[in-house]
């Protein structure tokens, strides 16, 4: 009887993240606000988000120009909206041990991982140089 207990208990245990709920966008804005995160996909680097006060963000693939933008909640998404004009990015975010996760919600289906967080600025190459 222990042993099928235990096996259930161990079961549990190793559940699927997907059995998460996604954070709110107050738990996402307590975690992130005054953070640099970068973030990896299958363990490439992917890009960096700042993510300033007044869900503000500041967002680089890994070695572009940066580009500002805003966040906001939307059901269970945070949605992003950079300006270059592209529309709403909206991806779920979920604890993941020490960092967050991230489950874009288009059809790429694109899952990225934090790979690292500072609170430094994010380092954005220039627009524009050159002659």
């Amino acid at each position: 009887m222990k042993q099928i207990t235990l096996a259930a208990a161990l079961a549990l245990l190793s559940a699927p993240a997907l059995a998460q709920s996604p954070m709110s966008g107050d738990e996402f804005d307590a975690y992130a606000t005054g953070k640099t995160l970068e973030f990896s996909s299958m363990g490439t680097p992917y890009g960096a988000e700042q993510y300033l006060s007044g869900r503000r963000v500041r967002w680089a693939f890994s070695e572009d120009i940066c580009m500002e933008g805003i966040w906001y909640q939307q059901g269970d998404e945070i949605c992003f909206e950079y300006d270059d004009g592209t529309g709403p990015q909206c991806w779920r975010f979920y604890r993941d041990g020490a960092g967050i996760r991230a489950q874009f919600s288009g059809l790429s289906g694109t899952e990225l991982y934090e790979a690292n967080q500072t609170d430094e600025p994010l380092a954005c190459i220039a627009p524009n140089l050159g002659a």
